[in-house]
């Protein structure tokens, strides 16, 4: 991966940037420059809330090569109330998670390309701290 195309989208993947219509009004996730719901092509960038709850989830335990250390990994359909987003669901123990739990956006290294090489981020979601934790 080159460190022009991870500039290239870094806005998305480290902001939840989607898209709004300005048709049907729908807010989805990733920004596309035409809306899924309707086709239109009045679409203007939106940012997505970062707190939102689990709809549905599943646990892979088996995966390629390149990240066969990570596993268990939990993904998970996160409704962040104007749209959905699939993301991975970090910082917890796979038995613990659960649906209608409440999580947040975080920040996480996912890749690094050598030692000095392009370090790739990406969002995940954590359970949602709260005061105290």
């Amino acid at each position: 991966m080159s460190a022009p195309i991870v500039w290239r989208f870094k806005e998305s993947k480290q902001r939840l940037v989607g898209g709004r219509c300005d048709s049907c009004g729908r807010a989805f996730y990733p920004l596309t420059y035409g809306c899924p719901y309707c086709g239109a092509r009045s679409v203007k960038e939106f940012v997505l809330p970062r707190e939102g709850k689990i709809v549905s989830y599943s646990i892979v335990y088996s995966t390629t090569d390149a990240a066969r250390f990570e596993t268990p990994i939990v993904l998970a359909l996160v409704d962040l109330g104007v749209a959905r987003v699939i993301a991975e669901i970090t910082d917890i123990d796979p038995s613990e998670v659960s649906e209608d739990m409440k999580v947040e956006a975080v920040l996480r290294k996912v890749r690094e390309e050598g030692e000095s090489g392009v370090i790739v981020y990406a969002l995940k979601f954590r359970p949602l701290l709260v005061d105290g934790d």
